[in-house]
């Protein structure tokens, strides 16, 4: 860590100019062990990053039970350690050794440094000096255990995105083989049927089963669109879009039977998008004004396009939006105020944004009066 750290070797050039010794080194130590992590070495001391010395054998060890620094500028002429054995065994005459913390406040090792000749280290300067670059170092210490922590966050929860990505994938795919089968089972018991009441019972089971439809795409996309940040898409030149619209139109017209949904189209020409996905966002939006429009009033689709430029609005009676709605209009798992209905995850609007960001095109909401419209615009340059 302490030589990940690009400022190290920087620090140690400097002291070792302010104050002529040629050794300085950062150590590592603990109760138990000293450990060099990195070293400027001028004197060819023989210690290299990674080399251990006995604890007690070093003025390091003092410096963390006393928890505060030393300085010697001259040990011949110093009255506490002139006879001292570790002067003598390690060759030096003037030393300093400085506590560095971690971010914790914890001991985590020594900014140090000697040489075979005296040193004026306890000049105010130079010992303010040391005492900063040791202060620094615990700063970028505490920078690097951050940074650390962070990358291990990130790539443990890039992991677990992974897997629920994985899981939510082979869940949707898992369900929606049975639920293909309820969807044609109640048509066809429709189609089949002169009973009203068992075709109202068909329409019911058809209808919760595109409800479930929707709610696991909504999440299948949810999670795409936070792990990638963007949506995937298919594009391609399309020419027949008008189609794939109509049959989002067929479909929730006969869910939602009791609804009246006019439309107006004029597309021409091709467009680049991806149809799949458009059909999605036209759906929620339709799903969106059915929720929380006025019922058994008519919800008016309309697509156009001017050369490539692409618009597709959906409009219905309603109460105006309030502000504090609009601010959260597109957040995930965000409800309209005031609607009674709590089936759906609250993702609809969020993924049709979602599907409009991918496409490079906007989706905005505006409410006057007792009309809501939301509108879809984007370049479809093929």
């Amino acid at each position: 860590m302490i030589q990940s750290i690009a400022a190290i070797p920087t620090i140690m050039r400097v002291i070792a100019d302010t104050t002529g010794l040629r050794w300085v080194g950062v150590a590592r130590v603990t109760p138990e062990q000293w450990t060099l992590c990195t070293v400027n070495d001028q004197l060819n001391f023989g210690l290299k990053p990674g080399d251990e010395l006995e604890i007690a054998s070093t003025f390091c060890d003092q410096v963390r039970r006393n928890n505060t620094g030393m300085v010697i500028d001259n040990v011949k002429t110093d009255a506490v350690y002139c006879t001292h054995a570790i002067p003598r065994d390690y060759g030096f005459e003037s030393y300093f050794s400085l506590p560095v913390y971690r971010k914790d406040g914890s001991f985590f090792g020594t900014l140090c440094g000697l040489d075979p000749v005296p040193a004026d280290l306890r000049a105010p300067k130079t010992l303010d000096t040391l005492k900063l670059f040791a202060e620094l170092i615990s700063t970028h210490i505490e920078t690097e255990e951050r940074l650390k922590e962070t990358e291990n966050d990130l790539k443990f929860e890039r992991e677990n995105s992974r897997l629920r990505e994985r899981f939510i994938a082979i869940l949707g795919h898992d369900v929606r083989t049975p639920l293909s089968a309820m969807l044609l089972g109640a048509d066809l018991i429709g189609k089949l049927t002169s009973d009203e009441k068992i075709a109202a019972v068909s329409m019911k089971i058809k209808r919760s089963g595109l409800r479930i439809r929707g709610l696991i795409d909504d999440v299948t996309d949810f999670t795409r669109a936070n792990a990638s940040s963007a949506l995937p898409l298919c594009l391609k030149p399309v020419d027949n879009l008008a189609s794939d619209l109509e049959h989002v139109i067929g479909e929730l017209a006969a869910a939602y039977p009791e609804r009246s949904l006019q439309r107006n189209f004029t597309l021409t020409g091709a467009l680049r998008c991806d149809p799949k996905r458009i059909s999605q966002l036209l759906s929620n939006l339709i799903v969106n004004a059915i929720v929380h429009g006025f019922a058994h009033t008519d919800i008016l689709v309309t697509a156009s396009n001017q050369g490539s430029r692409l618009r597709i609005a959906v409009a219905n009676r309603g109460k105006p939006v309030a502000d504090e709605t609009r601010q959260r209009m597109f957040m995930p798992f965000s409800r309209g105020a005031g609607t009674e209905q709590t089936d759906g995850l609250g993702l609809g609007l969020y993924i049709a944004s979602e599907i409009a960001k991918s496409h490079a095109g906007s989706l905005r909401l505006e409410s006057t009066g007792e009309y809501t419209e939301f509108i879809f615009e984007a370049d479809c340059t093929t």
